[in-house]
């Protein structure tokens, strides 16, 4: 029997809370950004009059302001996403205990054995007119027999559908979709695919699948195997952990990066970050992962095996200098990520005799001292001598939502 699953997606979130805060905005074209003046003017989301305009997410500011001249900027406000992401999620559990997040405007719902595929269509315009008369916002949802066809229909019609994807309905909706529509086909991937004429989701699930696992490895078998509707991943259960599969943390620095110096003391401050909230969920990572993004939004991924496990902010921030000085061709660099991945649990830490091992416990060992002081008195009451001088870099607290804006290196 075919699973039923929904996939609510909180139509131009951010910019919708924003216009229920400030009711005057409704109708204009409006977008939330963050901050120019640290350089995160990178748009978040935008009104349907915004969109009209061309203005997309991922826009800097000053293109969105090229497309629409008339362009109202909204700045974030995380508290208040929040808050209705949480309200929709209870409105969700009213219909199955089993409601996994996707970031905080996305939601799969599983509703499998509670009725027929036409009745989940029927609870799924429930949910929306709920939504709608409860928090003011809209939510499209798709309706499928598994969780990525569920997620490409609920990007079929905006705002306010319900579009089912029954599976005799694969061929005809779904393969004539661009091949960027599949979940897990990103900038790259995309280019990638086109390059060998697959420019459709039908191209791709036709393609033989050796020939995709020899292009792509065994992310080319499984785009084969969501192409072809046979995704079988489950929903979680609502209040689940999630499986940690890394931790990593990302900036748009305050000016361009232009010399080692300011590639070594970003990286750090990264590193500090990604080690710190390593220890704090007894974890370490066998391997460094960087993302370089230049002045010309061109960017590139790379990664380091370590020789051991680590959690501390001296190994990965050097492996992390290592990589991006590595593939440094002397450009300005705008944005730096750094992510610990492979994490091995560290919840009962042994004593090693060997002497690398020692001194890399003695680091540790350290670094959770300063981030002791650090929680009682606050970030800078305890720095790096090496990043004083550059304070127009390091002056930010890169674990403070409000001061450091994530960019997407690091796609699933």
């Amino acid at each position: 029997m075919d699973r039923i699953i929904l996939h609510s997606d909180l139509n131009a979130f951010y910019a919708s809370v924003a216009c229920l805060y400030h009711p005057e905005l409704r109708g204009k074209p409006v977008a939330v950004c963050g901050s120019v003046e640290q350089r995160h003017g990178i748009i978040l989301a935008s009104t349907p009059e915004a969109k009209a305009c061309n203005v997309k997410t991922g826009d800097a500011a000053w293109q969105a302001r090229q497309k629409c001249p008339n362009l109202i900027l909204v700045e974030p406000h995380m508290e208040q996403y929040v808050l209705f992401s949480t309200r929709a999620r209870e409105i969700y559990a009213d219909y199955s205990p089993a409601v996994e997040p996707f970031g905080l405007d996305e939601s799969w719902i599983d509703l499998t054995g509670s009725g027929t595929f036409a009745d989940a269509i029927h609870t799924a315009d429930i949910i929306r007119e709920r939504i709608r008369r409860e928090l003011g916002l809209t939510v499209s949802i798709g309706v499928s027999f598994n969780k990525s066809m569920a997620k490409i229909g609920s990007d079929l019609r905006k705002p306010d559908y319900t579009n089912p994807i029954p599976r005799e309905g694969l061929q005809e909706i779904v393969w004539p979709l661009p091949a960027q529509d599949l979940w897990g086909v990103g900038r790259a991937t995309r280019g990638k695919l086109a390059r060998y004429g697959i420019d459709t989701i039908g191209r791709l699930a036709q393609t033989d699948p050796e020939q995709l696992r020899r292009l792509f490895g065994v992310n080319g078998y499984t785009l084969w195997q969501l192409a072809n509707g046979m995704d079988q991943e489950p929903v979680a259960k609502t209040g689940s952990a999630r499986v940690v599969k890394s931790i990593g943390n990302s900036t748009t620095t305050p000016r361009d990066l232009v010399t080692e110096q300011d590639i070594r003391v970003t990286a750090m401050l990264l590193a500090e970050s990604v080690a710190e909230r390593m220890r704090e969920q007894q974890f370490k990572c066998q391997t460094v992962q960087v993302g370089i993004r230049r002045a010309n939004l061109a960017s590139c991924e790379r990664q380091e095996r370590l020789p051991f496990p680590s959690c501390t902010a001296r190994r990965i921030g050097d492996a992390a200098t290592r990589l991006i000085l590595a593939n440094w061709t002397g450009d300005p660099i705008r944005s730096l990520g750094v992510r610990g991945c492979n994490l091995v649990c560290d919840a009962f830490p042994q004593m090693s005799l060997l002497a690398e091992l020692q001194q890399e416990q003695k680091q540790e060992d350290l670094e959770r001292t300063v981030q002791n002081i650090r929680h009682r008195f606050g970030h800078f009451s305890i720095r790096r001598g090496s990043m004083l001088p550059e304070q127009t870099l390091t002056n930010l607290d890169i674990r403070d939502k409000a001061s450091a804006q994530s960019i997407a290196f690091f796609r699933r």
